[in-house]
């Protein structure tokens, strides 16, 4: 299986992942598998919802439509 090497993990967050680890009965290596694994399929529905939005849209937008809603939901 391949493996992944994190560095320069901030103390606060390691005491985290630690501590999620020792309430659930894992070690950290699992918690943090199944926190990417969770994460992961989290993004990847929510992609897949967006794509399916476009496919029903008459054009896909463009970057100057993005940044006129991004600026006026921040009005």
């Amino acid at each position: 299986m391949p493996t992944l090497t994190i560095r320069d993990i901030p103390p606060r967050l390691l005491r985290t992942l630690k501590s999620l680890a020792k309430h659930h009965g894992r070690s950290v290596n699992e918690q943090v598998l199944l926190l990417l694994d969770e994460s992961a399929e989290d993004r990847l529905s929510a992609l897949r919802q967006i794509e399916a939005g476009w496919q029903e849209q008459a054009r896909r937008p463009e970057p100057g439509d993005i940044d006129t809603w991004i600026q006026a939901g921040s009005a």
